[in-house]
């Protein structure tokens, strides 16, 4: 994981309002909504763009998730949010995101999402495949 990343380098972007909630006793934004600002990206990509994809009733799941904290956060304001797939398993697909501030690369996450229907795991379907191709990135 890089921070040499620049936020346009990345195959999605998107964005997340800073909220007041989000701050701790110290006026930072909480490690916790670090997360939540991650998931913004994720779902973008696996809601939005493949969102007809996806087999009826199935859903993807975070299995693991490597965060680093790299620089404070304040209200109020907003996050830059990159995203892009770096691996594609049998039923898992790997991703790769930087969470910007102010221009800034504050957090680096690695997440492995699993595709689930009925609590097991689903086999990516060749079409889920191929247009994760589109969001691939190859750092």
């Amino acid at each position: 994981m890089t921070k040499d990343i620049q936020l346009k380098d990345f195959p999605l972007i998107t964005f997340d309002k800073i909220r007041y909630g989000d701050t701790d006793r110290q006026g930072h934004v909480n490690n916790a909504s670090f997360a939540t600002f991650l998931e913004t990206g994720r779902a973008e990509l696996f809601y939005k763009e493949l969102h007809g994809l996806l087999p009826e009733g199935a859903t993807f799941v975070v299995a693991n998730i490597n965060l680093n904290l790299l620089g404070e956060v304040f209200w109020p304001g907003k996050v830059d949010i990159g995203t892009g797939v770096i691996h594609i398993g049998n039923s898992s697909i790997k991703v790769l995101q930087h969470i910007y501030y102010n221009g800034k690369c504050v957090a680096i996450a690695e997440t492995i999402n699993v595709q689930v229907k009925n609590n097991k795991s689903l086999p990516l379907s060749d079409e889920m495949r191929e247009a994760m191709g589109r969001w691939f990135f190859d750092v």
